[in-house]
């Protein structure tokens, strides 16, 4: 508006957990021991995917862009809690705070999407065997992927530039991240557009996918209780088992953050979960799908099987 003063902050401050000093060593450690387990443990995945020819399949295709948004989603955001841990200057330039949001949102609006294509992969594998190989080609493979991450990074890309158009009546964001939620909390004025997009984008990737997931894994449950032989039920169960515990983490996690009332819980509340959302769902991910997985478990021993020992001194 003419003769409004407007600060153009170029700066942020990140509040994190300041207000608890003798908490930020061990949530120093905690956030070091699990960011380098998420990247050495969704980085394998990733690798014997690639170089494992068993694993050229559509589930391990899903499975290898999962492990790919994991790596991205913790490393936009755990790097600088690291350092703002350690130092007594939490800051974080405009520019850093925007790709931050941006990387945060897209990987997150990603996973989504992709959770629920995944959830549709398991239905037609177990309720249309056969058929499996033809409706699963890798053309559709690939094109299904590449919607998901069209689509997280479309409407990510339409949040963050909403979220940054809206003037900011200060500079000090009470998270340890540029958590978009956090970050609207300093608007000077409320914006009906901006809470329009956020209620629109969180309905389309957080229920409906979610609801896709229930109605294919109805399907599968179904199949599955038709099956005669014991040994059947517990293979099909044992191939969905590790999908449906990634997806309750995961849905559950983003659900608390992104549809509850606004004065449902405290600011420290949603940095917790938002911290476990961040980096122990991800960090979980490769160990679920391996834990179980025979297929996975002999590709890892056959990578580090080509990998030379080091020679004894």
């Amino acid at each position: 508006m003419p003769g409004e003063n407007v600060t153009v902050w170029s700066l942020f401050f990140l509040e994190g957990f300041s207000r608890y000093p003798r908490l930020e060593i061990v949530l120093f450690v905690f956030s070091l021991v699990m960011y380098l387990v998420t990247i050495l443990g969704n980085g394998t995945l990733i690798l014997i995917t690639v170089l494992d020819s068993h694993l050229q399949t559509p589930m391990y295709l899903f499975l290898g862009n999962l492990s790919f948004m994991d790596i991205c989603y913790t490393s936009a955001s755990i790097p600088t809690l690291l350092v703002n841990l350690l130092s007594s200057k939490k800051t974080i330039i405009f520019s850093g705070c925007a790709v931050q949001m941006y990387l945060s949102l897209s990987m997150g609006s990603t996973e989504c999407i992709l959770l629920a294509v995944m959830a549709y992969d398991r239905y037609v594998a177990i309720c249309n065997p056969l058929r499996y190989p033809i409706i699963m080609n890798r053309q559709v493979c690939v094109l299904m992927a590449t919607i998901s991450w069209v689509t997280g990074c479309l409407t990510a890309l339409l949040e963050t530039s909403f979220a940054l158009q809206i003037p900011f009546c200060g500079n000090i964001i009470n998270h340890f991240t540029c958590e978009i939620l956090a970050v609207l909390k300093l608007a000077c004025v409320s914006s009906l557009l901006m809470d329009m997009v956020m209620l629109v984008v969180s309905v389309l990737l957080l229920p409906i996918p979610m609801l896709l997931i229930c109605i294919s894994y109805g399907f599968i449950l179904s199949t599955i209780l038709r099956i005669s032989s014991t040994e059947g039920r517990n293979k099909a169960f044992s191939t969905c088992g590790a999908h449906l515990t990634v997806v309750i983490l995961y849905y559950g996690a983003a659900l608390s953050m992104y549809l509850k009332p606004s004065s449902s819980n405290s600011q420290e509340i949603d940095k917790i979960i938002s911290l476990l959302y961040g980096v122990l769902t991800p960090m979980l991910n490769p160990i679920i799908y391996s834990l179980r997985n025979k297929e996975v478990k002999d590709a890892v021993k056959k990578l580090l099987g080509k990998v030379p020992l080091a020679p004894s001194v």
